[in-house]
């Protein structure tokens, strides 16, 4: 069975939301401060944790960026309703989407499935998935997750994961922001919706770790292009 873990202080919205996951079937757990949370998430029991950015021990925040050190759990954000900063920072993180507070229960199952389904895709074992794809020095093998730059391992979250593979698969060519929202977040393009550009900034960042050429060019208001070879 599937098991959530929600760290978030309100107590009642806790309870909401175990009532609404419980109708899909999943395994529901609620802590209340960021400490307890912490040490629960780097347990590697749960899929998916829903994470509040104020929680009082510790913050969602300092709390995901002590938990991506070593795990790579599914992390959803939540966050007050307009607090632009800490959602671009829980992206930057590696925060794997956000939803605001309030928010429609709905909305939360929509993109928990959404995110569980990245996950599954992700590990997904067919002869199309299993294909190695060495492209412009990286080396993605949907297998084992395993990327490599220059021979130098890459981490990667699922969502990060999935979108490099989408773009190596069709190197050399256009893949539109809508099409990457739909297919990889599960989900149409929103206007003012940074989390797609936050995620291909994240994957930018970590393979010029070990490559100095640009990997992934961004054609402004189209899409972004993984080049096939150096400039």
């Amino acid at each position: 069975m599937t098991a959530i873990l929600m760290i978030d202080d309100d107590i009642e919205l806790c309870q909401l939301v175990a009532d609404y996951l419980a109708m899909d079937g999943y395994q529901f757990e609620a802590v209340h401060d960021g400490i307890s949370g912490l040490t629960k998430a780097q347990t590697g029991n749960y899929q998916l944790v829903l994470l509040d950015v104020m929680l009082p021990g510790l913050d969602g925040l300092s709390l995901l960026k002590a938990l991506r050190n070593d795990n790579y759990c599914p992390v959803l954000m939540l966050t007050a309703r307009g607090e632009d900063v800490d959602r671009i920072i829980g992206l930057e993180l590696g925060a794997d989407d956000y939803l605001a507070k309030p928010f429609n229960p709905r909305e939360l199952q929509a993109r928990v499935k959404a995110i569980l389904r990245r996950v599954e895709l992700a590990h997904h074992d067919n002869n199309q998935s299993a294909q190695l794809l060495e492209v412009n020095q990286v080396t993605l093998n949907p297998r084992n997750r395993q990327v490599r730059c220059q021979q130098h391992d890459i981490s990667l979250t699922a969502t990060e994961f999935q979108l490099l593979e989408m773009l190596m698969r069709h190197a050399g060519q256009l893949v539109s922001k809508e099409t990457l929202s739909l297919q990889v977040l599960g989900r149409r393009l929103q206007l003012y919706d940074r989390s797609l550009d936050m995620h291909i900034s994240n994957i930018r960042k970590k393979l010029s770790q070990f490559a100095s050429d640009e990997k992934i060019q961004t054609l402004r208001g189209s899409g972004y292009l993984f080049l096939s070879g150096p400039l």
